[in-house]
């Protein structure tokens, strides 16, 4: 048997016996990748053979496969093991080839052809350097590794790949192009061709038919969601089938005709629909009752009270933008526009005159009136609790006000701001000078003079470093103390009169240099055209007035007393919002950065350091913009001399004192506003700042020591998938 032959031996025993008895007329090579068609490996057009391989090495039986194909075969170093290769009857060649990739599928292991080149590799990294492409069709077969691009005419390539996945190989992939609307698949030629009829039979024109249905009795917008839930399987979501999208019929409204538009994917299902539509669209059956209850789902019902009240009233004052009734504050006019109302409330109590300017809750949460005569008007009144309103109407006022409702009553964009506030300060100083001090006699315990030059002010005058040592006579620590001297290098001389210790003369050295770098980021959200605002820092009394006592009083105690007022120091920033068309955002914004001067808290109350930019801008969703700044280079240079002795080259230097400073500050807001339209989208920014801050948590975790316990400090805990919607 072959297998109990070495390496070499069988090698050479196979390659005598196939060159023996095979023809050697090959076919030429096929380009590997081609427009239509890919092609495999050409093979020699041979003399049928006989495969008795059992548990043979895999790198032999490969050079075998190689000689028989007259073709070199690389087998990567990964490829270890033995295979079993075996037919009862002579195949051919083609056959034989199809048997031995069979054989390495099973394995794991595949071939690809590359630069004309068969190598042999593991099944996980085939797809890496799969030479064959084909582009819509292929004529490759078998367990060979294929890339095959599928070009969609129909249907939602995104769609497909979910549906094409399970099919795909463990190993192997598949990826959908969004810009072309195609499919790239990497797998075996033999799937490829089962996937390719799949595809084929999925990718079809889709049958929609659109149909709009006017209504005559029924209003459109409340008809609109019972059809929808009717048609989506009974009126619960648990009724629809599970994994099945909901838009085979698709309800839409149109408020101009007062009509629905339905589109179904077949005629029979929209029949069915139109048939449901027609028996909903009747005349009410309340005996004329006019008073319906709308729901709102975003909207405020107190603000779209008013507004209704104000739009319908003016339209039928004939454009007045005021109104004014009695009772409920509800609007007084002729005809079918006008939502009237002069009437006593239900309850039997006289409603409060109202009259119509701006968004008065009040106004919207008087009580119900009921007509005290004919009209033809109507009355509009909020329900807070409910977040409801109650129209009294007739059909035609109704289905206009509806109408109104159902666009106002749209889930309202959000605006995410991210300000970015940028300090960054950088000061350089310097200080040299010699100061000389000399007591020109004593008289027992009293200085018969003084003579020398002090520059400088407070500690920095050798005068007042002399005078805060003077109360020990004996001893010079306490003028020598770090509280006397100026801040830097001191290098003095010491002198003693009388008994008494002296400092002659005093040099100080100085310099420093200091920067600062602060990013404050405050971000907030808000709803379009609303106001936001967010304060970070302290509340800081200030001193106001005071009263005390000043001297005896009669006739009781006087207490003193000190008013303050309190003001926020920090960081504020107040935005306003405005979105408009194409995607541009219009703020109002405030920004103010404050903060209290360092020793400024005497009896006239602390100094602020404050600065603020009020603007109005307008930026693109998603893009920065600098709102202003300041950019502050200042330069002081400072020379105190003793006249004309400073002036003498080098030796002035013993008779002056020079200091200079240079201060830079650089300060400049930065403005993002991100739109946020979906609840998507809001849910995706939030779980982007909740992982930050939980990933800063878990950085920011105290290091183990076995000094102290392990007390862990607080994470949030990890975000949890959202509820699937209803």
């Amino acid at each position: 048997m072959i297998m109990n032959l070495p390496r070499t031996a069988v090698v050479a025993a196979i390659s005598a016996l196939l060159l023996a008895t095979s023809a050697t007329q090959a076919q030429p090579d096929s380009a590997t990748v081609q427009r239509g068609r890919a092609k495999g490996p050409a093979v020699k057009a041979s003399s049928p053979v006989t495969l008795n391989f059992v548990n043979a090495d895999i790198e032999a039986v490969t050079r075998a496969i190689g000689v028989m194909l007259d073709r070199q075969i690389i087998i990567d170093p990964r490829v270890k093991g033995t295979i079993t290769v075996y037919s009862e009857q002579p195949v051919s060649v083609a056959e034989a080839y199809r048997n031995y990739l069979a054989a390495l599928r099973g394995l794991g292991f595949t071939v690809v052809e590359t630069a004309g080149l068969l190598k042999v590799l593991p099944e996980p990294d085939a797809k890496l350097q799969a030479g064959s492409v084909a582009v819509e069709t292929s004529s490759v077969r078998g367990d060979q590794i294929l890339t095959q691009i599928f070009r969609i005419q129909h249907e939602n390539a995104n769609n497909l790949v979910a549906v094409l996945r399970p099919l795909i190989s463990p190993n192997n992939t598949i990826n959908a192009n969004p810009g072309n609307n195609s499919l790239v698949i990497t797998d075996y030629a033999d799937n490829l061709q089962r996937i390719a009829k799949i595809i084929a039979a999925m990718d079809t024109p889709g049958t929609s038919d659109i149909e709009i249905v006017p209504l005559k009795h029924a209003v459109a917008a409340d008809l609109a969601p019972l059809v929808q839930r009717l048609a989506d399987g009974g009126g619960t979501a648990a009724a629809a089938v599970p994994g099945q999208s909901s838009s085979a019929v698709s309800v839409l409204v149109d408020p101009r005709s007062n009509g629905l538009i339905l589109r179904a994917s077949n005629p029979a299902r929209l029949a069915a629909v139109r048939s449901m539509v027609d028996k909903l669209d009747q005349p009410s059956s309340d005996g004329g009752n006019n008073i319906r209850v709308v729901y709102l789902k975003n909207a405020d019902a107190a603000k779209l009270a008013v507004v209704l009240r104000a739009a319908f009233g003016a339209a039928a004052s004939g454009g007045s933008g005021s109104t004014g009734g009695t009772s409920g504050s509800s609007f007084s006019g002729t005809g079918n526009n006008a939502l009237a109302g002069n009437s006593q409330s239900l309850t039997g109590a006289t409603g409060n005159t109202g009259s119509q300017g701006g968004m008065n809750a009040t106004a919207a949460t008087s009580p119900l009136s009921q007509s005290a005569g004919p009209t033809t008007g109507g009355f509009v009144q909020a329900d807070p609790a409910t977040n409801a309103l109650i129209i009294t109407a007739p059909e035609p006022l109704y289905r206009q006000v509806r109408a109104v409702i159902e666009q106002l009553d749209a889930r309202r964009a959000q605006v995410y701001v991210e300000s970015m506030i940028v300090k960054i300060d950088n000061s350089k100083a310097g200080q040299f000078g010699v100061q000389w001090q000399n007591l020109i006699g004593t008289k027992g315990d009293q200085v018969v003079g003084v003579s020398g030059t002090n520059f400088g002010t407070g500690l920095s005058n050798i005068f007042n470093v002399i005078a805060a040592g003077s109360g020990n006579r004996s001893t010079i620590g306490t003028a020598l103390g770090t509280s006397s001297l100026p801040t830097g290098f001191n290098l003095g001389l010491v002198g003693k009169i009388s008994g008494t210790y002296s400092i002659g003369a005093l040099a100080n050295f100085f310099e420093s240099q200091s920067g600062a770098n602060v990013l404050s980021t405050p971000n907030l959200v808000a709803l379009d055209n609303e106001e936001a605002r967010i304060v970070i820092g302290q509340n800081v009394p200030f001193v106001t007035g005071s009263y005390a006592s000043t001297g005896a009083t009669t006739g009781g105690t006087v207490n003193p007393f000190t008013t303050v007022d309190r003001k926020d120091v920090g960081l504020t920033l107040k935005i306003k919002s405005q979105i408009g068309e194409g995607g541009t955002v219009r703020m109002v914004v405030y920004q103010e950065n404050s903060s209290v001067v360092p020793g400024s808290s005497g009896t006239q109350g602390p100094t602020l350091d404050k600065s603020a930019i009020e603007t109005s801008v307008v930026v693109d969703d998603g893009d920065i913009i600098v709102l202003g700044g300041l950019l502050k280079d200042e330069y002081t240079d400072g020379d105190d001399g003793v006249p004309g002795l400073s002036r003498i080259p080098l030796l002035g230097n013993l008779f002056s004192s020079k200091n200079r400073k240079r201060v830079k500050t650089n300060l400049m807001v930065f403005l993002r506003p991100v739109v946020l339209r979906t609840a998507e989208g809001t849910s995706q920014l939030s779980l982007d700042r909740y992982e930050s801050i939980r990933a800063a948590q878990q950085n920011g975790q105290p290091s183990k020591t076995y000094l102290l316990p392990d007390t862990g400090a607080p994470v949030l805990p990890e975000p949890k998938a959202s509820a699937p919607k209803q």
